[in-house]
């Protein structure tokens, strides 16, 4: 098995200047216990574009997405340091109220998990314990969040049916619709499509596409054709550190470290 220099990355500023940063972290370490899982990864996400970040299982990735609204803080022996910032305000603080922080930095799963609820108390669940009761807000909020979600015209006649009753595909662009109604700022998906057939999946695809018109998407996938496909930005992972990250096209025309080099061509390990 190869072996990589991990003090030698490729991590610059190759965000444009006049490109306004939606998040990003700084020296950013998650610890489980004594294991260092991530490395003081430095990343910054543009908004209104779609980032995606890749590597192999066990680099780290799906972690680092998790830091990014705390969910790693249902971990107990998880610790988490460095900062994580978002509209100048470090979130990793231990005063952040964490479930006001993510009605902003929204999250959706690896495996779609809609509640044992009909489709539309999926999408009013949140907004209801929120404060909002209004019958003619929570149908418009229903219809434009499915709208987004690429689901309304498959569902708007099933609305009071269960939502277990979906297709995989749909179970998932509703858990997308569910996460965007409370009109998060970044919406982070971990392997969203992993679970989905071919067609499906271009659907979600198809929705992501869509979305990064109103939101800032964070991404992480095991396939790289789906990296190249989706994102702006693409980071690659190994062994916990952010070894390198660039517009899409240059990780994967173009990358900067052998390391990039390997994996994206299929030669790593």
């Amino acid at each position: 098995m190869k072996t990589y220099d991990l003090t030698k990355t490729a991590i610059k500023t190759f965000i444009p200047a006049e490109q306004e940063i939606a998040l990003s972290t700084e020296d950013l370490h998650v610890f489980y216990g004594l294991h260092e899982q991530i490395k003081g990864v430095s990343l910054q996400f543009p908004r209104y574009k779609i980032s995606a970040v890749i590597g192999s299982s066990g680099s780290g990735k799906s972690t680092y997405l998790r830091s990014l609204n705390r969910m790693n803080d249902e971990i107990q022996t998880a610790r988490v340091t460095g900062k994580i910032m978002y509209r100048g305000l470090d979130i990793n603080q231990n005063n952040i109220d964490v479930f006001e922080m993510r009605k902003h930095i929204g999250m959706v799963f690896q495996r779609p998990n809609p509640f044992a609820k009909s489709i539309y108390d999926n999408i009013v669940f949140a907004p209801q314990r929120h404060g909002i009761k209004n019958k003619q807000v929570l149908d418009e909020l229903v219809e434009t969040t499915l709208q987004q979600a690429g689901l309304w015209n498959e569902v708007k006649d099933t609305l009071h049916k269960s939502a277990l009753a979906l297709s995989g595909g749909q179970q998932q662009r509703l858990c997308i619709a569910r996460a965007i109604a409370l009109k998060p700022d970044i919406l982070l998906l971990d392997e969203p499509a992993s679970a989905l057939d071919p067609i499906s999946t271009s659907v979600v695809e198809d929705t992501l596409a869509q979305l990064k018109a109103q939101y800032t998407i964070i991404i992480v996938t095991h396939n790289m054709q789906q990296a190249a496909r989706v994102s702006d930005y693409t980071a690659f992972f190994h062994q916990g550190v952010a070894l390198e990250y660039a517009e899409t096209n240059q990780i994967f025309t173009q990358p900067a470290i052998q390391a990039t080099d390997d994996y994206v061509s299929g030669h790593f390990g």
